[in-house]
């Protein structure tokens, strides 16, 4: 029992109880903090595990000359998911995180010069949307109530619920059938609006979760309403201040972040998880894993073929995979002030573009970028005087072939290039600090099966109960969160991911 002494404590300051069972989680993405940081809360000992000299998985931090890139999610919703995480722990998350709301959300810029500022206004929406199309007004009414519908079924009630058992997505089937969760974003978008480029603006969010608009399901139309309900915030600090957050909070309870710290192998009892190899040879026995690496990976190259009935080698292969990234980290020595936040540059194509990304895997010679200018909120974040941006790019997974060793300055220069004819006039001679990432990059340092930029692709067979599941399908006492499993990427899909563990990982007491 606990001790009363310890019952008085707040959660944060109270140690993990002698004998608690020992949970190891590879990998310290958000996915994996988060279910630290849930677990610890529920009693048990826990070990984070990362390959990496930091922490954040995708949510990586690059300092270059005075200024700081955060590698990945730069857009941070739902924000009550991170509040109920500082709970759990005995604290406030405002107590520790300055989140600033953005307003507007982003400006989406079309490639005929026509802008679309997005955000929770609706009045200020129906504006917006009347300036460019008139006649669509009473369309994106409509369409705006179907996504809350989605959200309602796809986000609220069904995000944080694990989907263990086929009978969990029979007992979906009639809400989703409802809803038509067949058709693509983009059916569902262009079924209410002709506008093209509301088409865009409407349809465009699962490119932020490496899905393709033409053929993700249409539950993913419920980000529009994520987005006006909880709004779109930006920890000061960038991202990579949350990250440290949740590291303190999981060194709080008691429990540890190891870096420097790479699992080759899940050891294995049976069909029953034991614990974990690391490449120094070094094992470390855990009453539960959970991993948060990459799910085909975990599956391919951290367990044996021979444990394996539903995630095969072939099964793996057969499957489809996100898109893949190119992101290009740069640092500025002047400002441009008139840039927004967060801006959406649309290309000239839209769907031929998808086409080429997703199906026929070649590298176009146009493209569609999100730029992200974090020192418009934050300043902080550059040398006084001085901006930083991230301009990140769709493209090809790895099975394209492309070799990204001889393509990638090629087309660093092709985006700078644009950037320096639309928004960011004089760039090439403004550059100091530059970084480039290529999905050869998310292959090889965070093991992203493909390169893929976020696990498998989220079309309708490979959600829910079709997508790996939370708890290990073939091995007892494996659990998995993060962008691989239920319910998917984005930061609110792998944060709910650690919320799932709740529903199927053993209580503590039951294992001690």
């Amino acid at each position: 029992m606990l001790d009363v002494t310890q019952a008085l404590l707040p959660a944060r300051d109270r140690p993990p109880i002698q004998g608690s069972p020992h949970a190891v989680i590879i990998g310290s993405g958000f996915g994996g903090l988060a279910a630290a940081v849930r677990l610890g809360a529920r009693g048990y000992r826990v070990t984070v595990l990362e390959r990496l000299d930091a922490p954040g998985g995708r949510a990586y931090v690059h300092h270059i000359d005075g200024f700081t890139f955060d590698a990945g999610p730069t857009i941070i919703t739902v924000p009550y998911l991170l509040e109920e995480l500082w709970q759990l722990a005995g604290r406030r998350l405002a107590d520790d995180i300055d989140l600033r709301e953005m307003t507007p959300f982003y400006r989406l810029r079309f490639d005929d010069g026509s802008w679309l500022d997005c955000s929770a206004d609706p009045v200020a929406m129906r504006a917006e949307v009347a300036r460019l199309s008139p006649g669509d007004v009473a369309g994106y009414e409509r369409f705006m109530k179907l996504s809350g519908e989605l959200c309602r079924i796809g986000f609220e009630e069904l995000g944080h619920v694990p989907f263990g058992s086929f009978m969990d997505m029979v007992r979906v089937a009639p809400d989703l059938a409802r809803v038509q969760a067949w058709r693509s974003v983009y059916s569902i978008v262009s079924s209410h609006v002709r506008d093209p480029r509301l088409r865009m603006a409407l349809s465009f969010h699962p490119l932020l979760i490496g899905g393709n608009p033409l053929r993700v399901s249409s539950i993913y139309a419920m980000i529009s309403t994520v987005e006006r309900r909880w709004g779109v915030h930006f920890p000061m600090g960038g991202t990579g201040a949350l990250v440290a957050g949740l590291v303190r909070l999981i060194e709080g309870q008691g429990n540890v972040v190891r870096c420097h710290a790479e699992v080759v192998e899940i050891t294995l009892e049976g069909r029953r998880a034991t614990g974990v190899r690391l490449a120094s040879g070094e094992r470390i026995a855990a009453d539960i894993v959970v991993s948060n690496a990459d799910s085909a990976f975990t599956y391919r190259r951290l367990l044996p073929a021979s444990v394996r009935r539903r995630w095969t080698d072939r099964k793996i292969d057969r499957s489809s995979y996100s898109s893949g990234l190119f992101v290009w980290y740069f640092g500025t020595r002047r400002q441009y002030q008139d840039v927004a936040h967060h801006t959406i540059l649309f290309g000239p194509r839209y769907q031929e573009l998808l086409k080429d990304i997703f199906d026929r895997k070649v590298l176009a010679t146009d493209f569609s970028l999100y730029l992200h200018r974090p020192t418009a909120t934050d300043p902080s974040l550059a040398p006084p005087g001085c901006d930083t941006f991230y301009a990140l790019s769709p493209v090809p997974h790895m099975d394209s072939g492309i070799d990204w060793s001889v393509q990638a300055e090629p087309y660093r220069q092709s985006i700078a290039r644009f950037l320096d004819r639309t928004l960011l006039p004089g760039l090439e001679q403004e550059v100091v600090a530059s970084r480039v990432t290529t999905p050869r990059d998310f292959q090889d340092r965070l093991l992203s099966v493909k390169g893929a930029g976020f696990g498998l692709e989220p079309v309708l067979l490979q959600s829910a109960w079709f997508r790996p599941h939370n708890r290990s399908e073939d091995i007892e006492r494996l659990f998995l969160v993060g962008a691989g499993t239920h319910p998917g990427a984005g930061v609110p899909g792998v944060i709910s991911s650690a919320r799932v563990l709740d529903m199927v990982v053993p209580d503590a007491v039951a294992l001690r």
